[in-house]
């Protein structure tokens, strides 16, 4: 498994987002999707304080046992998590969410520590502040964020530098072939302050694995079948079912399938660190493990832009 850089860490060009684990996913289970993430050279495993009502990462920490050194820890903390953990980024809630998802994490350390999302009632300066004491005080290695807009990226490299503080060194947006605004101005802004880029969602929600058919129901169990009639409408418009058939034939033409091309396709951008696929069963978790293989061309990515807008 080939690694890139989030700041200071080194992590697996394909991770393990785990927000099924508690939710969709037991612990029996995340054990054997986890032993077979770490067999299959995943190194980078992000999780969420929120995830599986907070049960993702306890199930996390002790699947990962003995092998804790060996990989990077990511978590998330910022959304409600119930009336008396109301979110936000707050110095004041930084610092009891940290204690709760080490304690779950069963670590003394988290090696990626992100804001799910900008908090408008918190000065950024306040919010970093916070986190660069955790930093100094070795319970957060390197800080991140999550659907931090270009500006607000700008503004939180500003204030780090300005003051010395410990800086975004990556941002978690949603970006994937059917999806993507990150193109207009957050790969910009990664760019200019060297931001690592995480894209969530990377297939979709599924979309981009090929196990969904125009005029089929969608299969039981999959994420899009237990959601709403609007949701599930707005999934398999005609645009989107066209883009995804289109794709689906140009990546078979080549000996590849679907789920390959969305993961090779996103590592293709020189912002992009890691690939975060959810899983829910061991299988799933090779398959994006190899789907990085393909190194697409510049001459490849020219015609899959011709695909997803024909002319």
């Amino acid at each position: 498994m080939r690694t890139r850089r989030i700041g200071s860490l080194d992590v697996s060009v394909v991770g393990l987002g785990c927000n099924n684990f508690g939710g969709r996913v037991d612990e029996a289970a995340t054990k054997s999707v986890v032993n077979t993430a770490l067999d299959a050279g995943i190194t980078c495993f992000d999780t969420a304080d929120i995830y599986g009502s907070t049960l993702s990462e306890e199930y996390l920490g002790r699947a990962l046992g003995a092998c804790r050194d060996d990989v990077v820890v990511a978590t998330k903390f910022g959304l409600p998590i119930d009336n008396d953990r109301p979110g936000g980024a707050s110095p004041g809630y930084i610092a009891r969410a940290v204690e709760d998802s080490l304690r779950r994490l069963g670590t003394d350390r988290i090696d990626l520590y992100q804001v799910h999302l900008p908090d408008q009632a918190t000065p950024l300066e306040e919010t970093l502040s916070a986190l660069d004491a955790l930093v100094r005080a070795g319970k957060v290695r390197e800080i991140g964020c999550s659907n931090f807009s270009p500006e607000l990226l700008d503004d939180a490299a500003r204030i780090s530098a300005d003051q010395q503080l410990a800086r975004f060194v990556s941002v978690q947006n949603e970006y994937s072939l059917l999806r993507r605004l990150p193109e207009r101005g957050v790969l910009q802004a990664c760019d200019r302050n060297g931001i690592a880029f995480i894209p969530y969602f990377p297939l979709a929600s599924g979309l981009l694995t090929g196990k969904y058919r125009r005029g089929e129901q969608p299969p039981q169990g999959t994420r899009l079948a237990s959601v709403s009639a609007e949701r599930q409408n707005e999934a398999f418009s005609d645009k989107n079912m066209g883009r995804i058939e289109r794709l689906d034939a140009w990546a078979r033409d080549r000996g590849h399938t679907l789920l390959e091309l969305a993961v090779s396709w996103l590592l293709a951008h020189d912002e992009v660190a890691t690939v975060i696929a959810g899983a829910t069963k061991p299988e799933q978790a090779m398959q994006n493990a190899l789907a990085a293989d393909w190194e697409l061309s510049a001459s490849d990515l020219g015609e899959i832009d011709a695909l997803l807008n024909p002319t």
